[in-house]
């Protein structure tokens, strides 16, 4: 079982997206089931065999998050070294194609999010980026191409 590193952010708002599958989509689940077995034959009954489904798909989500709740660490961003990249590193980089300055935090695959300039650890930049130190210099291989970004500022 692979350990995730997260923030204290990230960790509380999957402890909170569990208790809401649990506490109120399980049970308009479970409501919905109710409903369509009162409607008579099982066999032919489409509304129960769709509940039936989303359930089985809940059920696996909530266990798999669960998963990935019991597998997390949060990691203490005032203990971090930074003096290079690594995980919850807020970096500024020079985009080099672009000409363009960039601030990326790293983050893992359950707290990527592209809106909020969180990437993954294990996407192309992400992991090009791991490890390096102010000055140098990411190549990263990505569907667009080879993209090189100069690391100018690393921060927790």
């Amino acid at each position: 079982m692979s350990t995730f590193y997260m923030t204290k952010e990230g960790y509380e708002a999957l402890e909170k997206e569990i208790r809401y599958l649990r506490t109120v989509k399980r049970p308009e689940v479970a409501a919905a089931i109710a409903e369509a077995r009162e409607k008579g034959d099982l066999s032919e009954n489409a509304e129960y065999h769709a509940a039936k489904e989303e359930q089985g798909h809940l059920e696996a989500k909530i266990s798999e998050l669960e998963t990935t709740l019991a597998s997390s660490r949060i990691l203490d961003e005032s203990k971090m070294d930074n003096s290079k990249v690594g995980i919850l590193a807020k970096v500024e980089v020079l985009n080099k194609k672009m000409n363009k300055k960039m601030t990326f935090m790293i983050v893992s695959e359950q707290e990527a999010n592209l809106k909020e300039n969180k990437i993954s650890s294990t996407s192309p930049i992400g992991a090009a980026l791991l490890g390096r130190k102010v000055g140098e210099t990411a190549q990263a291989k990505t569907p667009a191409g080879i993209m090189e970004f100069d690391v100018l500022e690393i921060s927790y």
